[in-house]
């Protein structure tokens, strides 16, 4: 399975702010314990190259990937560092190639119909829908479907429980991303039992809308990941 797959298939991406690489694998650990098996490592502390060599070391299970990706090097230290995935706020078509070029997928970061198109312009199907609620929301990605049917996005800036059924029961949703399991005050204390318990509820709210009561997929959409990003030459 894919990368973007994974994700789509777990529904949720924690959006993790790592304040030292101590904390990188008991967090890894609590992900894992509560099901969730992914984590997008934020490259807004200098922990962040530290923390994603130490989680693929210790928790090969978790998927683990670099938030927050600006330039070219920082892509490169990720990679280096073992992220099997790139994300970042906005959409330089310079990364996102460079990206491309390794042979990584990448989710950039759209919150207009321009950007958008130049994210499909350089082979992205998969996109960063940010900031999510100041930018329009679920209505926004609604009224948008009908004329990108082949984007997928990962709403991230504003989702949390009170909203994250909304988001995935859209089907131009690929998953969220969001930090509210994830809490910096809960890492920085090394409270990771809090940390288990509110990722153990956001599994389960996102079970709930992905899933009918057999446990199989309610989702008929095209299947997740069947785009990667910007992986390849083309889209697909």
């Amino acid at each position: 399975m894919t990368a973007l797959a994974r994700l789509g298939d777990l529904g949720i991406v924690p959006v993790v702010e790592v304040p030292s690489v101590d904390r990188a694998v008991p967090l890894g650990r609590a992900l894992l314990a509560a099901g969730l098996s992914c984590a997008e490592i934020t490259f807004r502390t200098t922990a962040a190259v530290d923390a994603i060599r130490a989680l693929r070391d210790a928790c090969p299970d978790l998927l683990v990937g670099a938030g927050t990706i600006l330039t070219v090097d920082q892509a490169d230290a990720a990679v280096a560092a073992g992220a099997s995935f790139l994300v970042s706020p906005g959409f330089n078509p310079h990364v996102v190639d460079h990206a491309r070029g390794r042979d990584v997928p990448m989710v950039p970061g759209v919150c207009t119909p321009s950007e958008i198109e130049g994210a499909l312009a350089s082979h992205v199907e998969v996109m960063k829908f940010f900031p999510a609620e100041v930018a329009g929301g679920v209505a926004f990605l609604k009224a948008i479907a009908p004329v990108y049917p082949t984007v997928r996005f990962v709403p991230t800036g504003g989702v949390g429980p009170s909203n994250l059924a909304d988001y995935l029961a859209l089907p131009n949703v690929l998953a969220c991303g969001g930090s509210w399991m994830v809490r910096k005050d809960l890492i920085a204390a090394g409270d990771f039992a809090g940390i288990e318990r509110l990722a153990t509820e956001a599994v389960r709210l996102a079970r709930s809308v992905r899933r009918g009561p057999a446990g199989k997929s309610t989702d008929d959409r095209r299947p997740a990941g069947a785009t990667f990003g910007a992986r390849s030459g083309r889209p697909g």
